[in-house]
């Protein structure tokens, strides 16, 4: 909420504007004095990293009165304020929406009472809301994401992470409780990210007899050597009789079914505290009505697609089908489908192997995984992978498999000499740059070699995010994380001395990504990228424009580099440079970020980012294999048998390699256009730069309260 905030004083000062905190929430619009307090430039320093909201957030019955909202009426147009930005939840914005109704109507009994004239009736005549969602629920219609959700996630897995290492040392099962009275969002993603065994949500009841079809489960889990169990359970949770089902509950059946030394744990608000995330619907009525009337699938549907698509990935992966169930092996047709990693680890990379080898086998493939990319592929580190092998894998980072920037161009023969003897029918390569340079290198070869005329498809994943085809990669939502938190300790370090800048430089090669998203959401100064040419003028001119604000009183500033932004004004001449210019106001400090930006465990974004898309890879791939196998054999030579699936806007699309040289910068390995360019100057006007913001590009207005239609492709 605070980044929203700041985000708001700041854009609301650059257009001209007078902009007002109000202290408190409704109540201190209510109350007014000193509540409501004009905001500076200044006086929003230094709160991007700080959770909760400093202005204050409260509860305001008098606020559902007729006369509560007079009053704060009143108080607005006394200081003529027409525009307000709402940030919370149901109530706040069903609240802000009836003051909106209600507006001309107050200001009429207002004039009436004598407390204004006509002529401030006239000026404040209307009233212009914009409500920002903030609820970690996730529960608002016509927002794929509300702040918050993100952090509250953050801090789920955190704690699931932690207690995964005391399971696995005792040989116990978790119940956690999760936040959701009413919504399953939490319950479900964090289910997802921590691959639990079981979840619980009042969207989608078990069926009945679920008591024995989840013991039966955790039994066999255990038998395969698993030496932990997760359940997660939303507070929300309910049987499809409508009856509570509790953390309790689900303990003392386990106990008493299995014997399984069970421990329950409640998140509770731990899961609203905390430092908000980098990333950081309204529950209708349409979905209780839903619910009350035991329509469950429609609830689910009425949720969102996201949602759907959570809960269905979900089961795919949590659930062995019996070899009897699986597709092709019922139909004696069983292909054998490869899986690697290649280029540097990203974190999120396991989950979506895990992934990967699970939908394979309940598609009815059998699953080989590949060690250290290709070339472990020409030495012939090929070996079967089964369910239960990928494990625990969710929240793992690095690359288990291993990986390699290794090129196949130079070992195309041992390549296809190894597909021959494992008799490979498909590949899913997991990677970076070299993953997409590999997949078009084996596609161009075709010609030459049947063995590469297979179906082969390519996830992104590289804390880089310079991958042509696709917005997002898999690692770099955790690698943003890192660059934040360093960031934010780094600025924390400086508290109480005198006013300190800050150099970083940030990964990425010749994208500047991670250093300008990484920037925006630490709240940097400056941020040098290749993408951006600056000279020794915009250097100067930024030490002088850090050197004022030091002198209004700001005490931190933030500057980050890209690794190759440029190779003349490295990060030394950059902090050389700062300090002998700042001499006298401000000194310097560098930090390099290294490889710490590619380790620890992946975030809850990308351990679901690498799960949904791997998924849909395989599911891919499964359809490929069934329209070119022909005559006993699969043979696929066509340019859309060689793809590239990437998450372009909010759609994941699959792409030709072939079609994405176009748009390839290959001397400098990033894409030719890149969406995320757009951000900075939004990023220069909240460091109080005086620069043009262009909001033309602002995207399609949805109607959010058309219903989607059942059947969806």
């Amino acid at each position: 909420m605070n980044a929203a905030v700041r985000a708001v004083v700041r854009m609301g000062i650059y257009v001209g504007a007078k902009v007002y905190f109000v202290h408190e929430g409704y109540q201190g619009m209510v109350d007014g004095g000193d509540n409501i307090e004009e905001a500076s430039w200044e006086s929003v320093s230094s709160m991007l990293q700080v959770g909760g909201t400093v202005i204050g957030s409260a509860r305001c019955k008098e606020f559902r009165s007729h006369e509560g909202r007079l009053k704060a009426a009143h108080h607005l147009v006394q200081r003529d304020i027409t525009n307000l930005c709402v940030i919370g939840g149901d109530g706040s914005l069903t609240g802000a929406n009836l003051f909106r109704e209600e507006w001309s109507g107050l200001l009429e009994e207002l004039v009436q009472q004598g407390l204004i004239d006509e002529e401030a009736a006239q000026n404040n005549s209307e009233l212009h809301i914009v409500g920002m969602v903030g609820s970690i629920d996730n529960d608002f219609c016509g927002t794929d994401m509300t702040i918050g959700t993100d952090s509250a996630l953050h801090r789920i897995i955190e704690v699931v992470d932690a207690i995964m290492t005391t399971a696995q040392s005792h040989q116990r099962t978790f119940v956690l409780e999760v936040m959701g009275r009413h919504c399953g969002y939490l319950a479900l993603v964090s289910a997802l990210a921590c691959g639990a065994d079981w979840v619980l949500i009042p969207e989608m009841p078990p069926e009945d007899g679920w008591e024995e079809q989840m013991c039966q489960k955790l039994s066999e889990s255990r038998s395969r050597g698993s030496r932990l169990n997760i359940i997660i359970v939303a507070e929300g949770a309910i049987d499809r009789q409508g009856k509570a089902i509790t953390v309790n509950n689900v303990k003392d059946l386990v106990v008493s079914c299995l014997g399984f030394d069970t421990r329950v744990t409640i998140l509770g608000h731990v899961q609203r505290g905390g430092t908000p995330s980098a990333f950081d619907r309204i529950l209708t009525q349409d979905v209780q009505k839903a619910m009350d009337e035991k329509n469950f699938e429609e609830a689910v549907r009425l949720r969102g697609r996201s949602f759907e698509n959570n809960l269905n990935t979900y089961k795919l992966l949590s659930y062995r089908k019996a070899d009897s169930e699986l597709p092709n092996v019922s139909k004696n047709l069983s292909f054998n489908v490869a899986v690697l990693n290649v280029g540097a680890p990203a974190a999120g990379m396991n989950a979506a192997v895990r992934s990967a080898v699970r939908v394979g086998i309940t598609e009815g493939h059998k699953m080989f995984a590949v060690n250290d990319g290709f070339e472990g592929f020409y030495k012939g580190q090929i070996k079967e992978i089964k369910w239960g092998d990928v494990g625990g894998w969710t929240g793992q980072g690095g690359s288990i498999l291993g990986t390699k920037r290794t090129l196949p161009a130079k070992h195309l023969d041992k390549i296809a000499e190894q597909i021959r003897i494992h008799n490979i029918n498909a590949l899913l390569v997991i990677g970076g740059f070299e993953a997409f340079l590999g997949v078009m290198e084996l596609s161009a070869a075709r010609e030459k070699y049947n063995e590469f005329c297979v179906p082969m498809v390519m996830v992104p994943a590289t804390v880089s995010n310079n991958i042509p085809g696709s917005d997002l990669s898999i690692g770099a939502d955790t690698a943003l994380n890192a660059i934040t938190d360093t960031c934010d300790r780094i600025k924390q370090s400086a508290s109480g001395t005198k006013r300190r800048v800050f150099i970083i430089e940030t990964m990425g090669g010749y994208c500047g990504y991670l250093a300008s998203v990484g920037g925006l959401a630490a709240g940097a100064d400056a941020v040098y990228i290749y993408e951006e040419p600056f000279d020794i003028r915009d250097l100067q001119s930024n030490v002088e424009h850090l050197t004022e604000k030091m002198k209004t009183g700001i005490q931190r500033g933030l500057v980050l580099r890209n690794e190759n932004s440029n190779e003349n004004f490295t990060t030394d001449f950059i902090y050389q440079l700062y300090s002998e210019e700042g001499k006298g106001v401000f000194d310097c400090r560098k930090n390099v970020l290294g490889h710490m930006q590619q380790g620890g465990a992946p975030s809850p974004f990308d351990r679901n980012f690498g799960t949904k898309i791997a998924a849909k890879a395989i599911q891919w791939i499964s359809r490929k294999l069934k329209e070119s196998y022909k005559e006993g054999r699969v043979f696929a030579n066509t340019e859309d048998t060689a793809c590239l699936l990437g998450m372009r806007r909010r759609a994941m699309v699959f792409q030709p390699v072939v079609q994405l040289k176009d748009q390839t910068d290959f001397v400098h390995r990033i894409p030719k256009e890149q969406w995320w360019l757009k951000l900075r100057p939004l990023m220069k006007i909240l460091a109080k730069y005086k620069t043009s913001y262009d909001v033309s590009d602002s995207g399609q207005l949805e109607h959010v309260t058309r219903v989607r239609p059942k059947k969806v492709d």
